[in-house]
């Protein structure tokens, strides 16, 4: 629960105030669901309607914004209203994980080694030769390994499990149920038809200020390691096998796998459900439509692909758009067909 006057908010954000600034504001709220005590902002016009109906108590708006009507809140004006409100978010997330202090029942190793200002939830497991450094939150059921270590400030959510040997940065954020360090998928087959599994010795090394989503799951490397580096954000739900290497500040959304190997450029957006086969190289920012199937290597910075298998961005609306008119062109040399076939003086059979 947050409890600030609109004041004490504008001057956090820097801006200035119009209306009752001296009201308390206790919670955030969409400009369309605002009610009393509650925080909202608007940076689209599209929602410019609502200001002048919203219940909140505040509203954070552009410097520069001029109401065509009466407005019932207070104002807060500032630079950029988008950026000004996920300040706001930040700062109201921090005061809600203010959270330190060892909870009963957990495990700790006597080998491990804990930092200051840590924060372990219950039913956590904490490995032998674990170093949890300063300002780390475990929530509970979350499982560190053995030789695991865990960067300042990072946090893990419940029931993340992080297998021994790996390593996370600083200010990471690991959503419940992610996965850090499973075997990847690497079995030999035999004479017989069964497969032999193949030790998987690495581990998974991530950077600083990454962020990895519920359910995601990074495998260890065979030998060397998996490596997530610094700013990249993986959404829910993605597979990323052993031995890969994804680059700084790179995005991929939901859904998506990629097979052993293969490495990952910098700055780059992959969408939704996108394949992408072992032992490729994606150059720095490239740009991946959902649902694409990578095959091949991309050398070509800063281009967009889309399809399956898939094309230059452009080239697969294109052959999209010659696909939909396939029926027509179909009907059209059928046609021609029986012209000529008339013309020649034979029937068609």
């Amino acid at each position: 629960m947050i409890s600030y006057t609109i004041s004490q908010i504008a001057g956090i954000l820097g801006g200035t105030t119009e209306g009752n600034s001296g009201e308390k504001i206790t919670a955030i709220a969409k400009i369309e669901e605002g009610f009393p005590g509650s925080i909202t902002f608007l940076a689209n016009p599209k929602y410019e309607s609502f200001l002048y109906e919203t219940e909140a108590s505040a509203v954070i708006i552009s410097k520069n914004f001029v109401p065509k009507a009466p407005v019932k809140a207070a104002l807060i004006r500032v630079e950029n209203p988008y950026q000004a409100f996920t300040f706001l978010l930040q700062k109201v997330q921090e005061l809600l994980q203010k959270k330190t202090g060892i909870e009963e029942p957990s495990f700790i190793s006597p080998t491990a080694k804990t930092g200051k200002d840590v924060y372990i939830g219950a039913f956590c497991y904490i490995g032998h030769f674990a170093v949890i450094e300063d300002g780390v939150k475990l929530y509970p059921g979350t499982y560190v390994g053995d030789g695991v270590t865990i960067g300042k400030n990072s946090i893990l959510y419940a029931n993340v499990s992080v297998y021994m040997q790996c390593k996370i940065g600083e200010s990471c954020i690991i959503h419940s149920g992610a996965v850090i360090g499973s075997d990847g998928f690497g079995h030999a087959p035999q004479a017989d038809g069964s497969y032999l599994k193949i030790p998987q010795m690495g581990n998974v090394v991530i950077g600083n200020q990454v962020e990895v989503g519920a359910n995601t799951t990074i495998d260890r490397a065979t030998i060397g390691s998996t490596v997530i580096q610094d700013g990249v954000k993986l959404d829910n739900l993605i597979q990323v096998a052993h031995n890969v290497v994804i680059g700084k500040n790179t995005v991929i959304a939901a859904q998506t796998g990629i097979s052993g190997s293969t490495k990952i450029g910098e700055k780059g957006m992959i969408g939704g459900q996108v394949g992408i086969v072992g032992h490729i190289e994606i150059a720095n920012g490239v740009k991946i439509g959902a649902q694409s199937g990578i095959s091949k290597t991309i050398q070509e910075e800063n281009s967009a692909w889309r399809g399956s298998p898939a094309q230059v961005y452009r080239q697969q609306l294109k052959s999209e758009a010659i696909f939909r008119q396939l029926e027509t062109l179909m009907k059209k040399v059928t046609a021609l067909e029986k012209a000529l076939s008339e013309k020649n003086g034979k029937t068609e059979v």
